[in-house]
């Protein structure tokens, strides 16, 4: 589905949380004055330079777009607290790896040069809705856009985690976890637990078993218009949403995934192509 910008007068802006962002956020400021577009910080990133921000409600209701400079953990979370709100978020790379970052700082004046002209993208990316149903104390919701991991509180003893699909039970996996991941998420935790990669605007699931004490466990794909359940008889289990939030699973719990009917809303440069980010960062191929 594409969306397009309706106005291009002012961005709003996340910074990385690191007062080392100072300089760089200068230099980007002075490129999208230049190009006409205001823009305006959300008041924790203020607080890091030394300016004047809002909060994150009126950051969304007041800006065009959502602009996250930083690495790919300042771009998720951007993205989970603009979705309520539709808005489309640009990832400028202040960071390393970069998979959803993918503009860098030295191509800002040309990407918004593309802007101006309609030469961008829009990705919807699936995002998944948590949540954890228990008998004991309140029910929580979440929606994560790369990943939900279900592992160990302690890391002296393994998990059993029982999974069904449409509440019908199909495997329990022994072992240090498991990652419930978004194709925009397989290039992270999944990856690295030997999961496999998939273009970020298909819709499914993946599941993948972390250090699983049995070579039977393999990654699952699943289809996104299914429901998963994911529970221990036995163990208290800790979910981490996106590497970056965490819930507390008491025995019995259970966490359920869905789809969630709409995706998050990433803004890309036209020219960029998931390939070619795959085979910089990975490091791919060797045309000879």
């Amino acid at each position: 589905m594409n969306y397009n910008l309706e106005s291009l007068k002012k961005a709003g802006f996340v910074l990385r949380p690191d007062t080392s962002i100072k300089e760089l956020w200068e230099k980007v400021k002075k490129t999208f004055i230049a190009h006409d577009i205001e823009p305006i910080l959300l008041d924790e990133s203020a607080t890091l330079v030394g300016e004047q921000g809002v909060d994150f409600e009126t950051l969304c209701t007041e800006t065009d777009f959502i602009v996250a400079l930083g690495g790919d953990g300042t771009l998720l979370s951007s993205s989970r607290r603009a979705y309520k709100y539709k808005k489309a978020v640009l990832g400028i790379n202040a960071g390393n790896l970069g998979f959803l970052t993918d503009i860098c700082v030295a191509n800002i004046d040309n990407f918004l040069d593309g802007l101006r002209t309609g030469k961008y993208r829009i990705d919807e990316r699936m995002m998944m809705e948590g949540m954890i149903e228990s008998k004991t104390h309140k029910s929580k919701s979440f929606f994560a856009l790369n990943d939900i991991v279900l592992t160990r509180p302690n890391i002296y003893k393994m998990v059993k985690i029982d999974a069904a699909i449409d509440e019908k039970w199909f495997n329990t996996y022994r072992g240090d976890g498991l990652v419930v991941s978004t194709p925009t998420g397989s290039t992270a935790y999944n990856l690295a637990a030997g999961g496999p990669v998939m273009y970020p605007l298909t819709k499914a699931f993946i599941m993948t078993p972390i250090s699983a004490h049995s070579l039977t466990q393999r990654p699952l794909v699943v289809p996104a218009d299914f429901t998963i359940e994911l529970s221990s008889r036995e163990d208290n289990l800790i979910a981490v949403i996106d590497g970056q939030d965490d819930y507390e699973l008491q025995t019995g719990d259970i966490l359920h995934i869905r789809g969630a009917k709409r995706g998050a809303r990433l803004l890309h440069s036209i020219e960029g192509s998931y390939f070619d980010v795959l085979r910089e960062k990975l490091s791919w191929g060797d045309r000879r």
